[in-house]
């Protein structure tokens, strides 16, 4: 399996058009309605009469509006036809609606301006599906999640530098409104150039019957959707980073200006490190995930986004300046470092949070679904938003701080994670996988390409630690389900975690025969779902770091239900605080300590007919090899 940076897709055609096209998307989006907050903001008098308050929170909403009303219709399009054609058209839009604001910014036409930010929500709308449905389609599996990571990494650069251009050409004299309206159309034509690169990309399902009923549709997607539960469960938890990072974002505008006492410049500065963490974040899931899906970082994601957006509010509370400041004389104020430092891990815990979720939805979807999909995720998403500005104004009119707003997002937030992680308990089963693996023993997996993407198979492996089955699972792309003394399974406490992980209790037929067939029952039952089972054939653990005999189950597994069996070996474990040696419970455990390295070795697939337990022992010492 290729594991080479994920930069090196910007080198190739079927990433790096399409990485640009987006990203000059996201920067346009982001130079034009920044720079109308900042204008409405600091100089509101001389373009309308509203409260600043609700434009400030009204326009965010008005950008995703549109998403409810056209995603339904903007997933069967993309599903339906070519998607590097679909793109082209979407760049001619976006040049179309930056006309129109810049006869806007020209006249100073309010209604026109918000006109234009309706039409870039339409615009997103449109784009967002073909956007995530291609990606799939031109990557390979190990390059997905990296892939998906600089897709975030250049939509949140793309959201800084827009944020940054927006807020700082806008008030810039004497010509700062021509500079935005001129600029704008400008970065669309040049997002425009950038989609004619893009490879031909196949339609999905290109003899679809478009159903222009957006509602009709909308319920029928959303209906479709949820018979997938992991998907769909993943979906909610990314329309959910969306709820808060709507929250935050919109307060950031007064938040600096009332709070910070500062100038336009300190909100462009809790913008770019905001969207840095965010960049970084993204990024980081390739290196700590292994180059797979690592839903496991899902939970350290919600986790410091909880952390970080409490100590934003105390961090508030303890900021005592209320001088005007810029930039330049923020910096050197007592706890503007722990504003800055709270703002930037907010956004990397969110990359950490939302990258795997993408690649969740893109990897367990039906294919010939998947923009339909986005589309339903995009409308939650948006219902969400809208909801975010609805309860950020509602707290506001309950005469809420802006800080205090920090703090019930980060409960919510805390609630959130909670319900998610206990109804899908598989993500806090990966966390708990990762947190070991990474904190205890410095892990390498061999041929892990080996392990299928999906379908069934019986993973079979020497059984060396108390941790064997944790090692694997954080090893392998998709769930597995264990099969495991049933003694070990009804352990305090552990049991829960077993239970969540669909772990199969067994028996010997002398011990308990009745529980020993029930567990070949749903070994069989699990093979015909197309899961993953994994059996430690030698029904014991190793008390001298041999190999005992395998066992006969696992040939009646696959006479049952021939799948193939892909044979495993843990290499470094033998030694460790986790084994067990005969006679002397704590002798040798410590022998390899923390961070000691660790390999999984993984086989070539076994035919079902050639699975003997004498050929599979002999397939898991050779990879077992000498370990030094």
């Amino acid at each position: 399996m290729s594991k080479s940076s994920q930069f090196a897709l910007l080198r190739q055609r079927r990433f790096a058009p399409f990485f640009w096209t987006q990203f000059f998307g996201a920067f346009n989006d982001n130079v034009f309605k920044t720079a109308l907050l900042t204008i409405l903001t600091y100089e509101a008098l001389s373009w309308t009469t509203m409260d600043v308050n609700v434009l400030n929170n009204l326009i965010p909403g008005l950008f995703i509006l549109p998403f409810v009303v056209f995603s339904a219709t903007a997933g069967q399009l993309a599903d339906k036809f070519e998607k590097s054609r679909l793109a082209r058209y979407v760049k001619v839009l976006e040049i179309v609606i930056m006309s129109v604001a810049a006869v806007g910014w020209m006249t100073h036409t309010l209604w026109l301006l918000v006109l234009a930010v309706v039409g870039m929500g339409v615009h997103s709308t449109i784009f967002g599906p073909v956007k995530y449905a291609y990606l799939p389609q031109q990557l390979r599996a190990n390059e997905l999640v990296g892939g998906n990571g600089i897709i975030e990494m250049g939509t949140f650069v793309g959201i800084l530098l827009g944020e940054v251009l927006g807020a700082v050409l806008v008030v810039h004299k004497p010509w700062g409104i021509e500079l935005v309206a001129g600029g704008t159309v400008a970065i669309a034509v040049l997002g425009w150039l950038f989609s004619r690169g893009i490879p031909l990309t196949p339609a999905a399902e290109p003899g679809l019957k478009i159903n222009w009923n957006p509602i009709t549709e909308t319920v029928r997607n959303l209906g479709f959707s949820s018979k997938n539960r992991p998907v769909f469960l993943a979906m909610l938890a990314n329309s959910w980073f969306w709820f808060y990072g709507a929250i935050i974002l919109a307060q950031f505008p007064l938040y600096a200006k009332n709070y910070l006492h500062g100038d336009h410049s300190v909100f462009v500065l809790l913008l770019t490190v905001f969207s840095l963490g965010v960049g970084a974040g993204s990024l980081l899931c390739e290196r700590l995930s292994g180059h797979k899906v690592e839903i496991g970082l899902v939970p350290f994601g919600a986790i410091g986004l909880s952390i970080f957006g409490l100590d934003l509010f105390l961090a508030s509370l303890s900021y005592t300046n209320t001088s005007a400041v810029d930039m330049g004389s923020f910096i050197h104020q007592h706890g503007s470092w722990r504003i800055l430092f709270d703002c930037v891990m907010i956004g990397l815990f969110g990359g950490l949070y939302i990258v795997p979720l993408f690649a969740v939805i893109q990897t367990r979807c039906d294919r010939q679904h998947l923009s339909r999909t986005i589309a339903g995720m995009n409308i939650m998403n948006a219902l969400f938003m809208v909801v975010a500005a609805l309860v950020a104004l509602t707290l506001l009119s309950f005469g809420f701080t802006i800080p205090q707003i920090f703090l019930v997002t980060a409960i919510l937030n805390a609630i959130v994670a909670i319900y998610i992680f206990t109804v899908v308990p598989e993500y806090l089963v990966r966390f708990v996988a990762w947190i070991l693996i990474h904190t205890i023993h410095r892990v390498t997996t061999i041929n892990r390409d080996r392990i299928p993407d999906e379908g069934a198979a019986v993973l079979v492996c020497n059984h060396v630690s108390y941790v064997d089955a944790i090692v694997i699972m954080a090893a392998s792309p998709r769930p597995i389900r264990f099969v495991m003394d049933h003694r070990i399974f009804k352990v305090p406490v552990l049991a829960w975690l077993f239970k969540t992980a669909k772990a199969i209790p067994i028996a010997s037929a002398k011990e308990n025969p009745e529980l020993m067939e029930r567990a070949f029952d749903q070994i069989a039952a699990a093979l015909a779902d197309g899961d993953l089972v994994c059996i430690f054939p030698e029904g014991k653990l190793t008390s001298t770091g041999e190999m005992n005999e395998f066992r006969g189950g696992i040939k009646k597994i696959v006479d049952r239900t021939p799948v193939p069996v892909i044979p495993m070996a843990l290499r470094g474990l033998w030694g460790s605080m986790w084994t067990r040696s005969a006679g002397n419970p704590f002798h040798r455990s410590f022998k390899r300590g923390p961070l000691s390295a660790l390999q999984l070795a993984v086989g070539e697939p076994v035919a079902p007919e050639q699975a003997t337990p004498e050929y599979l022992q002999q397939q898991v010492q050779l990879l077992r090899g000498e370990w030094q």
